[in-house]
């Protein structure tokens, strides 16, 4: 019997008093929902040239009940911006390599624009009931986007997997390298699973690999992402705008910026929700955070050149970290409604849209960075008016001089033993 992302959030969110024991990955098969009784095998041309009109043809040939395999020791090379967004009971079983072109020029013009955040997709996988796995690669061919974005950083890199309007769907067994920008965005789909996704990929120049966020969700719900080890230089995975009802859980994370909600609240005249989240035994290890709330201030703020925000509303609510370990990490909480504003006092003149309440951080362990020593984290709010209920229990996160300090403020109902300055 299959058993849906859908179903493991609402066991989660039915049993939360015993969530430290749950496990979504042993309830959930492969997507069965209808069988695979034919199979097509991807051509290649084996000499560099664009592989696009075979894979499509594979996958129309093989869509509505087929099996589509890239074949192990073959690589494909996809210099097309495909919408895949047509799929229904299919199966994409990459077991070879499939490497994305490094022609910038095309994939500016031609990569599908996501609208958030001038996020673009090399392609877009979506539909109903789709698998895709085989132990294969994806390859964004990164490195000539990490130098020229170190040139100008107005430039629209792509997403190396664009999951968009998927409805009912596993993602597993791959292997993501030198994504040009986030490794996943999952946006407007539902019931879909990610296990077993290995990320990694840095830079070879002086240019780092930057924005290459592992997960990052937008308007989605009922989302599982597990089983996966991260080796990235920013967000292991994010919750942006109105991501609800998301389990993470059994990660290994190296490199990260946490993870994180948001951030929230960037666009005036947008309302962002994210809730009913639960992330369960991470360990981040060599970052600048482990669980971090990110939100902008009601007043516009830039954070670079190429983001900037502020004034958004929403809310931000049952949000549960539990059981998570830190290793060298900055901050092993970080909670923020000022993010992008570096004028704390022009924060809380103009404090943030957007509410934070019913927060739960427990089993944490640790040792911080020597960063903000003595602190091991910050939760620092705009206003109490628009922030509290937070708890905070069972952390024994200690900084490198032993201390375990926090900086808090603006907080209605901080609850816990947690001692601030």
């Amino acid at each position: 019997m299959h058993i849906s992302a859908l179903t493991v959030v609402a066991l989660l969110q039915a049993s939360l008093v015993c969530a430290s024991a749950f496990n979504a990955d042993v309830l959930l098969p492969r997507n069965e929902n209808r069988s695979r009784n034919r199979s097509c095998t991807v051509k290649s041309n084996g000499n560099g040239e664009d592989d696009s009109r075979f894979v499509l043809s594979a996958i129309n040939e093989c869509n509505n009940g087929g099996h589509v395999i890239f074949e192990k020791g073959q690589k494909y090379i996809i210099g097309t911006a495909l919408d895949l967004t047509f799929l229904k009971s299919i199966d994409l079983d990459i077991q070879g390599t499939i490497q994305f072109t490094n022609d910038t020029d095309y994939w500016q013009a031609n990569a599908f624009n996501q609208t958030f955040q001038n996020a673009t997709t090399f392609f877009q996988l979506g539909g109903s009931d789709v698998n895709v796995y085989g132990g294969g690669t994806l390859d964004g061919n990164g490195q000539v986007w990490y130098d020229l974005y170190a040139k100008d950083i107005y430039i629209l890199r792509p997403i190396l997997f664009g999951t968009i309007g998927l409805r009912g769907g596993r993602i597993e067994d791959l292997n993501l390298r030198y994504s040009p920008q986030w490794y996943n965005l999952v946006a407007n789909s539902s019931d879909v699973v990610f296990s077993n996704i290995n990320i990694a990929g840095g830079s070879s120049s002086k240019n780092p690999a930057k924005n290459t966020d592992g997960w990052d969700t937008y308007r989605s719900s009922d989302i599982v992402i597990q089983n996966s080890h991260i080796d990235n230089g920013d967000d292991c995975v994010s919750f942006k705008p109105n991501s609800t009802n998301i389990v993470v859980q059994n990660l290994i994370c190296n490199g990260s910026h946490g993870i994180s909600v948001g951030s929230l609240g960037q666009y005036v005249g947008e309302v962002d929700i994210v809730k009913n989240i639960y992330v369960h035994n991470v360990t981040l290890s060599n970052a600048t955070s482990g669980a971090r709330i990110k939100v902008w201030p009601g007043i516009s703020s830039a954070l670079s050149g190429d983001l900037q925000g502020g004034g958004g509303s929403g809310a931000v609510s049952n949000v549960t970290y539990d059981g998570i370990t830190i290793s060298n990490v900055d901050y092993a909480i970080e909670i923020t409604q000022c993010y992008g504003q570096k004028n704390l006092t022009l924060c809380q003149e103009y404090p943030s849209n957007l509410t934070i309440s019913d927060i739960t951080l427990r089993n944490f362990s640790g040792i911080t960075s020597a960063k903000h020593d003595p602190l091991i984290g910050t939760m620092v709010c705009s206003s109490p008016s628009v922030c509290g209920n937070i708890t905070v229990s069972d952390v024994t996160v200690k900084s490198p001089s032993g201390t375990t300090l926090y900086e808090c403020g603006n907080i209605e109902g901080l609850k816990g033993m947690v001692e601030c300055v």
